[in-house]
């Protein structure tokens, strides 16, 4: 069976649907640690809709940022215009993300495990890659930190849903502790994943399990594209596409210069 393609419609691109549902998940969060792309512009529609208190903190010291403009990249200089506080890196990780005082930390990666494990360091052989990738940055102390991890992916195949990851930048809770019982983990890890296909939500143990499709993808071929066996959860929704009022936020006033959308 071949994977489907990432689901479009003559009324929104696959980017529009994934940051849709990304700031429809981010309703009734406080403070939200996520990176440049997607996440930001999820932030971004989601301070305009269901979340007006919500408050982005970037990796560059940045919390409660206020932007005039979308940042291009974390350390972009309009993310200084309006912030309610600029700290160095070491405050930030130090008292704000290992403090506990992040609830959502909104990642992406190359690859992932059913146990919400993360690879975005190498695809193929650490010592020969076929791709070499940024690395962690900080997303290794936001897996560990965060209340919960969101991860957004624009794709769904068996190329980044994998078996066993070819490198573990990001271990999930959960193998952490396998791996060293003393490890301090804070957080639950991936609770929340949103892909070009449906959403999966970590289980009781952590594993991930799929609870949503978008509108004319099947389970079968949701499972298909899925490096592992899947589980599926007992009632599978189907996920509401975007409206036209959270399309023209997006396209008119958030991202007019298409930034991120395509």
């Amino acid at each position: 069976m071949s994977t489907p393609a990432p689901i479009s419609s003559p009324d929104h691109t696959p980017s529009e649907l994934l940051t849709v549902l990304s700031a429809r998940h981010l309703y009734g969060k406080r403070r939200v640690f996520a990176g440049i792309g997607l996440p930001t512009l999820a932030v971004a529609l989601a301070q305009a809709t269901t979340s007006p208190d919500l408050e982005q903190v970037y990796e560059s010291g940045v919390c409660g940022a206020h932007p005039p403009r979308l940042p291009q990249t974390i350390a972009d200089s309009p993310l200084a215009t309006g912030a309610e506080a600029i700290l160095g890196m070491h405050a930030l990780f130090g008292y704000v993300l290992q403090g506990g005082y992040i609830d959502v930390g909104f990642l992406g990666a190359a690859q992932i495990d059913r146990w919400g494990s993360l690879n975005s360091t190498v695809i193929g052989d650490y010592d020969a890659p076929h791709t070499r990738l940024p690395g962690s940055g900080g997303a290794a102390e936001v897996m560990a930190n965060s209340d919960e991890v969101f991860v957004v992916l624009r794709r769904h195949d068996p190329r980044s849903f994998v078996a066993e990851l070819d490198f573990c930048t990001s271990p999930a809770p959960s193998r952490a502790r396998r791996t060293d019982p003393l490890v301090r983990t804070r957080g639950r890890g991936v609770t929340t994943v949103i892909t070009s296909l449906g959403v999966l939500r970590a289980g009781p143990d952590g594993e991930l399990w799929l609870t949503a499709t978008h509108p004319g993808v099947t389970v079968d071929e949701v499972r298909a594209a899925t490096g592992w066996p899947l589980q599926v959860a007992d009632t599978v929704t189907v996920t509401s596409p975007p409206t036209a009022a959270e399309l023209a936020l997006l396209r008119d006033t958030i991202d007019p210069t298409r930034v991120y959308l395509r």
